[in-house]
């Protein structure tokens, strides 16, 4: 009787894991032409600086960039930016302060940290963190996360 009692436990506790589980949805998949689609289409409305969104929700932002020419400073109030450089070279300065001139040209960076990226980097930026691409060499491509 204790192994029948014990047998049949065993096999309610696997039947109710298995009535338990959920479909989970598959993984986001984006083709490397679709990517390269989006670049091309941007580089030819934006100048010195395309986007190919891979993916864009409410909780994060994953696109690849592609600068070909240096830019302003930003801030991103809310969320982390992850860059993962992919091709080329600049100079990326981080942290200090944004200054905005009077005559309302580009705002710079200063005090800030300057390195030179490459490929194969990655840069974490907290949240709130001035973030500026100062020189770049040809160009630069990265992997951008915003989370």
């Amino acid at each position: 009787m204790k192994k029948q009692l014990t047998i049949g436990s065993i096999l309610f506790f696997i039947c109710t894991l298995a009535l338990a589980q959920t479909v989970v949805p598959p993984a986001l998949y984006i083709k490397a032409a679709d990517i390269k689609s989006a670049l091309e289409k941007s580089a030819a409305e934006r100048e010195n600086m395309a986007v190919g969104t891979i993916t864009n929700s409410d909780d994060y932002r994953i696109n690849i960039i592609r600068r070909t020419a240096a830019a302003g400073a930003i801030v991103h109030e809310i969320g982390m930016e992850l860059h993962f450089i992919t091709e080329g070279a600049g100079t990326l300065v981080t942290g200090g302060i944004v200054v905005r001139p009077a005559d309302g040209s580009r705002a710079n960076i200063e005090q800030g940290l300057a390195r030179r990226i490459t490929v194969g980097d990655a840069v974490l930026i907290p949240e709130g963190t001035p973030h500026q691409y100062t020189a770049v060499e040809g160009a630069i491509s990265y992997l951008e996360v915003r989370f």
